[in-house]
């Protein structure tokens, strides 16, 4: 499930991806090593792969902030060009 527009903008600066993700990996070893719960151990590992995934491979790279835009293309004869 790819991320939407809202939820790729919050997540855009770096901190917040590793927040989210330390979070989750502390959670996950709090359940497998301290309350030894399978059950939630398993799903906050799911949900620590999930974010792994979507945060660093799949998340989209920033565009640089001040590319000047290129000239658009002219036409050509063919193209809404003076027509004889």
């Amino acid at each position: 499930m790819a991320l939407k527009q809202n939820d790729l903008n919050w997540f855009r600066p770096l901190w917040r991806r590793v927040a989210v993700t330390g979070f989750l990996a502390v959670w996950t070893a709090w359940e497998f090593l301290w309350t030894k719960d399978q059950f939630w151990g398993l799903l906050v590992a799911a949900a620590l792969a999930y974010s792994l995934y979507n945060f660093f491979y799949a998340f989209p790279k920033e565009e640089p902030a001040n590319v000047e835009p290129t000239e658009p293309a002219r036409p050509t004869e063919g193209e809404d060009g003076p027509r004889s």
